[in-house]
């Protein structure tokens, strides 16, 4: 898995770039993300190019926020797939991070 880091002031944005987030990649996905969630309490998850996630996937979400939240930070989802936020919506994921349509407006979230 590849992930794209872009920082926009305090945010740490973060592009996955593959289809899916699920049990095949979710190793990497931790693995790739560890040093991120070292160094930034501001996340923003680009799920743009992902089309499938399954529980694993929802997991190590949640990890990354469960993370981020014990150090005083948030994580926010943006560019969320239809068949991505049917998903969410199934598992109630979208109670637990905020999901906007836009990098943008994910960050300006931030500095609400």
């Amino acid at each position: 898995m590849y992930l794209e880091v872009d920082k926009v002031g305090d945010v740490t944005v973060v592009t996955v770039n593959g289809d899916q987030l699920d049990a095949s990649n979710t190793e990497d996905f931790r693995r790739e993300m560890a040093p991120v969630l070292e160094v930034t309490r501001q996340l923003v998850l680009d799920l743009s190019r992902v089309q499938f996630v399954d529980s694993r996937g929802c997991g190590i979400i949640l990890s990354c926020l469960k993370h981020l939240a014990e150090n005083g930070g948030d994580l926010k989802l943006c560019r969320v797939s239809p068949t991505v936020r049917t998903v969410f919506e199934l598992v109630r994921m979208h109670r637990v991070c905020q999901i906007l349509p836009t990098r943008e407006e994910a960050v300006k979230a931030f500095q609400s």
